[in-house]
């Protein structure tokens, strides 16, 4: 097990959280208005919902929680993802999120890690988002490899 150390050190297996948090109208209204989001359900109604792309900021509570001496050595690319919306995420509801490693490889000299993300509502732990991301962790070409 690889947790508490660097993200680049993750490996199958590894489970990180559950980590609780509410979600926060400040938070929606910044992310939506950085990424052009300027939609009534995410803005400017009293009742606002968090875009289905904020779960990316889930990976990264998860990996500040379970990795807390940050990336490692090398950044991380974010190579792919998958989330399947199962109910919307309304600002002011308390949600807890836990992943777990279920995959690492290498390939043409880069380690990837494939972690999946469940965020549920922390009430009744109902599942409101399921996410799978692939990162890139590092990268090694012929001369690193002689070195």
């Amino acid at each position: 097990m690889a947790t508490g150390k660097y993200v680049s050190d993750l490996d199958v297996g590894d489970k990180i959280g559950p980590v609780e948090y509410t979600m926060s109208a400040f938070v929606v209204r910044e992310y939506s208005h950085a990424n052009e989001l300027h939609h009534e359900f995410l803005q400017g109604i009293d009742n606002p919902i968090a875009p289905p792309t904020l779960v990316h900021l889930d990976k990264l509570r998860l990996y500040r929680h379970g990795c807390p001496l940050g990336t490692g050595p090398s950044a991380r690319i974010h190579y792919e993802y998958d989330a399947t919306i199962h109910a919307e995420v309304p600002v002011g509801e308390k949600l807890s999120v836990s992943g777990e490693v279920i995959e690492r490889y290498q390939k043409k000299g880069r380690d990837y890690v494939v972690m999946t993300i469940d965020l549920r509502r922390a009430s009744d732990g109902k599942l409101l988002i399921a996410y799978r991301d692939t990162a890139i962790l590092a990268y090694r070409g012929a001369d690193s490899a002689a070195a």
